[in-house]
């Protein structure tokens, strides 16, 4: 079974971006209480990154 790793999707940014990922639109914050983004890595790749707030 996987391992499970919880980050602040500022700090997932943040670490991507020294290996060459970028930020593709804008950081979102929902009123329901989540923050979502999409970062392009070096490679043609994105990932979609979701953070629930408390």
């Amino acid at each position: 079974m996987a391992r499970v790793r919880h980050f602040a999707v500022d700090d997932i940014i943040a670490r991507l971006r020294t290996h060459g990922a970028e930020l593709v639109g804008e950081l979102a914050q929902h009123k329901d209480g989540y923050r979502l983004c999409y970062v392009r890595g070096p490679e043609p790749m994105m990932v979609g990154l979701f953070e629930q707030l408390s």
